[in-house]
């Protein structure tokens, strides 16, 4: 029989593991985050009590983060795994914040697009369809591959579009693929995928700026080809 308090011995609606499920990181204070990582208490304290302890003890989660292991294991139920599990986390937090973040590369034209995403996709024998996902500025935040196709042709939906759209909270988008056939004409599917994606985009508030057709010599924009749907506010 077990000696120590573990997450699952707290109520299913309190249990800290339960929640970050369902309302994400954002939603737990820092002991249920810490309550997490030590997984299991001791002989009457519970995990999210000796999380409150630990907190307690250095005076908030800014002087904890520095502790050293010897500081950590003076309180009673942190031994050397659990103040090893603790500056492990920490430790990759640190790095973290030293990381100097890369430059965002500004997208405003369908050139910057192409040079972009030539040599990822222009040669390869399938579609792939790509979205570039924008912030406020117009800098990208991340480009994601949602569909990959056939030797002629892929199938993609608005949700597959948006979904990491949203996640990454991003402004706007600019999606692209590419013809394995070399020729870069957009066909009529492309085109009515482009207006279905602008209409989803003005409804989600996150407005499709530019579609490409890459293959790899040269590019078509739809925007460029005076599309009708990128016409309307």
């Amino acid at each position: 029989m077990s000696n120590s308090y573990t997450i699952h011995d707290l109520p299913q609606a309190e249990r800290p593991r339960e929640r970050l499920l369902k309302h994400g990181s954002e939603a737990l204070s820092s002991a249920e985050l810490i309550a997490i990582i030590l997984g299991n208490g001791t002989r009457g304290t519970s995990v999210l009590q000796l999380a409150q302890q630990l907190l307690s003890s250095f005076g908030g989660l800014e002087k904890l983060v520095d502790a050293t292991l010897s500081e950590l294991c003076q309180v009673k139920g942190i031994g050397k795994a659990k103040g090893l599990q603790l500056q492990s986390v920490f430790g990759i937090c640190k790095r973290i914040k030293t990381v100097t973040p890369q430059e965002k590369p500004t997208i405003d034209s369908p050139w910057h697009v192409y040079n972009l995403l030539k040599d990822t996709i222009a040669l390869a024998k399938q579609e792939h369809f790509i979205v570039i996902m924008q912030d406020t500025r117009g800098c990208m935040i991340h480009q994601e591959v949602v569909a990959i196709g056939t030797l002629t042709e892929t199938l993609v939906h608005p949700r597959e579009v948006f979904y990491p759209a949203i996640r990454n909270k991003a402004a706007s988008i600019l999606v692209a693929h590419n013809h394995p056939s070399g020729d870069p004409e957009p066909s009529l599917e492309d085109i009515e995928i482009t207006e279905k994606l602008c209409e989803a985009g003005l409804l989600m508030d996150i407005p499709l700026m530019d579609h490409l057709i890459i293959v790899p010599t040269r590019f078509v924009s739809l925007r460029q080809r005076g599309l009708k749907c990128f016409l309307k506010k």
